[in-house]
C-alpha cells in the first residue's frame, strides 16, 4: 500500500456462488484507484491496466456480510486483500429473486486507521442460489470461447493487445455467443433459469473488466470465476493442477445432482479438462461444446482426441449456430 497516496478504500464483492443452506462469498478489499472502464484513449487504457495489475489491497481487515433478513457474518482479508465468507443458512431460496439471486452488503469492520471508505461502506453483493427446477448447468471458458481474445496468435500478442489496449466497453463477442447462452439459460422449456458460470485463466484482477464486457454484450449474468494473480504468475499451477478444473470440480461437487455442459475452445487445453471430468463424473457431463480456433496444429490435437470418443457428445464448433442447432437435436435449448 503506498504511503505517499491514501487513496479510498472499496470493496469488490465477486458474483459468486451457493446452495439452499450453504452461503459463500469471495470478495476483495482494495484502494479505490479510480478506474474508469468506459475509456477509450490509449494512454487511459495503459494507466488503467497498470493499476488493475498494481492493485493496492487491503490486507487482515474485518469485513461483514448482512443479507436482507439480517443475519450477519463477518470474516478477514487475506494477505492479498481476498475473503471468503461462508456459512450455513435455513433456507436461501427464501431470499432469492426469480433469477435465484441471494441480494448482500459488504462492509469494513472497524479500523485502526481512518481511512475514507467509498459508498457509504456499503458495497453490493449478489450470490447465485439455483432453483430447484434447473435442468443443468453451464460452465464456459471466457477466452476465445465467447471473447475474442488471440490466445492462440504468435507470442500472444493479440492477447496482450486485446487485453490492455481495449476497453471493455470495445470488446465484442463471438457472433452468435450471447443469443447461444440465452438459450442455454433457459433451457428446453424456455422459461427455466439454468445457470451459467464463466470459469477463466484470468486474474481477479480483471473481474470487473470481464463483468462489464459480459454486460455490455448482453450475455446471462452468472458467477465469474477467475485465479489470483499471484497464482496466474508462479509455478504453484503446476503441483495443483489447471485453475479451471479445480473451479468446475467444486461446482460439481456442490450441485451433485445437477448435470452440466461444458464450452471452451481449441486453443488451450479446455478439451482435455473436461473430458477428464466426464470420465471422473459418469453422467454428470451432458455435452462438451469446443470452439475451433485458427491454428492447425491445435486444432489436429483437439481432432485426434474426439476420435472414437463415445462417453459424452463433443462438438467442434465455427460458429453458434453449429452449437444451437446440435442443442436442439439433443433436447437442451427450446426448438424452433
Amino acid at each position: 500500500m503506498s504511503l505517499l497516496k491514501k487513496d479510498p478504500l472499496q470493496i469488490i464483492a465477486f458474483q459468486s456462488y451457493g446452495t439452499r443452506t450453504h452461503f459463500y462469498l469471495r470478495g476483495r478489499a482494495l484502494e479505490d484507484e479510480n478506474i474508469d472502464l468506459q475509456q477509450q484513449g490509449l494512454l487511459r487504457l495503459l494507466i488503467n491496466s497498470w493499476k488493475r495489475i498494481e492493485s493496492d489491497e487491503i490486507k487482515n481487515v474485518d469485513v461483514n456480510i448482512k443479507l436482507s433478513d439480517g443475519t450477519i457474518i463477518s470474516t478477514k482479508t487475506d494477505d492479498h486483500g481476498y475473503f471468503i465468507a461462508e456459512f450455513t443458512h435455513k433456507n436461501l431460496l427464501e431470499l432469492a429473486n426469480e433469477e435465484g439471486w441471494v441480494l448482500a452488503e459488504v462492509s469494513y469492520g472497524e479500523m485502526k486507521m481512518k481511512r475514507t471508505i467509498q459508498k457509504g461502506n456499503l458495497f453490493p453483493a449478489e450470490v447465485l442460489i439455483p432453483s430447484r427446477k434447473v435442468e443443468f448447468g453451464v460452465a464456459s471458458d471466457i477466452d476465445d470461447t465467447i471473447l475474442h481474445t488471440g490466445v492462440v496468435s504468435r507470442l500472444k500478442w493479440k492477447l496482450i493487445y486485446n487485453t490492455f489496449f481495449k476497453s471493455a466497453k470495445k470488446r465484442k463477442s463471438l457472433e452468435g455467443a450471447a443469443e447461444f447462452y440465452h438459450l442455454l439459460h433457459r433451457g428446453v422449456s424456455g422459461t427455466n433459469a439454468n445457470p451459467i458460470f464463466y470459469v477463466s485463466h484470468s486474474p481477479w484482477n480483471l473481474y470487473l473488466y470481464l463483468e462489464l464486457f459480459l454486460r455490455q454484450n448482453n450475455f446471462p449474468k452468472g458467477p465469474i470465476l477467475l485465479r489470483s494473480f499471484e497464482y496466474f504468475t508462479s509455478r504453484k499451477k503446476r503441483r495443483t493442477g489447471p485453475r479451471k478444473k479445480h473451479e468446475i470440480t467444486n461446482l460439481l461437487e456442490t450441485y451433485v445432482d445437477l448435470p452440466f455442459i461444458l464450452i471452451g475452445d481449441g486453443g488451450e487445453h479446455d478439451l482435455d479438462i473436461y473430458m477428464e471430468l466426464a470420465k471422473q463424473y459418469p453422467n454428470r457431463v451432458k455435452a462438451i461444446y469446443v470452439r475451433s480456433v485458427t491454428h492447425r496444429k491445435k486444432m489436429l490435437r483437439i481432432k485426434n482426441l474426439i476420435d472414437n470418443y463415445k462417453d459424452v457428445p463433443v462438438l467442434i464448433v465455427d460458429n453458434s449456430q453449429q452449437a444451437m442447432d446440435h442443442a436442439r437435436e439433443h433436447g437442451f435449448i427450446k426448438s424452433l
